[in-house]
């Protein structure tokens, strides 16, 4: 049977554009893009019993989690190389880790130096096979004077430095919602930490739910940075029922974060990380609430 000219091009084109999406996906993958969980989300249940939720969460369909704690060389109780054998027994990998960089703890003006205590962090992330090392918020006292801000700053780049040296991994920053409703010197908080860290060292991790409670937006933040969120914590919110703050979280695709759009154009500015977090649950069970969000992101296609 002969095909027409016009029949030949029009199958030519389609081959063409299944190659280009394979070609994305096959990509996408090369860079390591994963969805995951932030353990937080079931933080009664690990305290409780780490090992029978790990399970769990595994269970439901998850493959990367993001830990939360982190004292005393402990991730939940055990020690880094037992840690990383629980989750290579579940078949998890952990790409990424939530330890707040507390200048009074982690750094040695006189030396110039972070302490063990900060090196043995991202020691211990390395040998999970973590690829960002993510201090979650700062302190009260550093957000007071913009001369303050900027040393964090400092000590943030040269945190990337060090877990460069330590497998290659990069330093992170996760914003709540001050950095969005301080300002110092007419600036926003976040705009003076977007601005004086080195995105070859830090990567940042925008947290599409806290920042409402900031008053930002985070098609805004993400349009005004497009190409600086290598993470995302992928949240979505609504009224709050109770509480000081005026939004809570809850299951994806359920409140006023336009999330699949945010994620979409993370997607295409570079971020590889997609971690579903929800802190709040209107009467679910946290697993059942996390096991939601995974399959509405699955459906997303992440």
């Amino acid at each position: 049977m002969k095909t027409s000219r016009r029949e030949f091009l029009k199958k030519s084109a389609l081959s063409v554009a299944t190659l280009s999406v394979m070609s994305q996906t096959i990509m996408g993958m090369a860079k390591g893009e994963l969805t995951g969980v932030q353990l937080y989300s079931v933080r009664d249940q690990m305290k409780a019993d780490p090992m029978a939720t790990l399970k769990a969460v595994a269970s439901v369909g998850y493959k990367h989690v993001e830990h939360a704690d982190y004292r005393d060389r402990k991730f939940y109780g055990w020690g880094a190389k037992e840690f990383r054998k629980v989750l290579d027994d579940l078949g998890l990998k952990m790409p990424s880790g939530h330890t707040v960089l507390n200048v009074e703890k982690h750094w040695d003006d006189s030396k110039k130096d972070f302490t063990d205590a900060w090196k043995y962090t991202v020691e211990d992330a390395a040998v999970l096979g973590q690829q960002f090392v993510i201090s979650p918020s700062m302190s009260n006292d550093v957000r007071k004077s913009k001369d303050s801000l900027l040393k964090l700053m400092e000590i943030f780049n040269k945190s990337g430095e060090l877990c460069q040296k330590n497998g290659g991994m990069r330093f992170g920053y996760h914003n709540h919602d001050f950095e969005f409703s301080e300002k110092l010197d007419g600036e926003t908080l976040y705009d003076i930490i977007l601005k004086n860290t080195e995105p070859k060292l830090v990567i940042h991790q925008l947290d599409i739910g806290n920042l409402y409670n900031g008053g930002a937006k985070a098609d805004d933040i993400m349009n005004k940075w497009a190409g600086r969120f290598s993470s995302m914590h992928v949240k979505d919110e609504i009224k709050a029922t109770s509480g000081e703050e005026k939004f809570e979280s809850t299951v994806l695709g359920t409140g006023i974060v336009p999330v699949k759009e945010v994620i979409d154009m993370g997607r295409k500015t570079g971020t590889i990380h997609f971690i579903i977090e929800q802190e709040s649950y209107q009467g679910k069970t946290p697993l059942d609430a996390v096991k939601e969000d995974l399959a509405i992101m699955k459906k997303w296609g992440y």
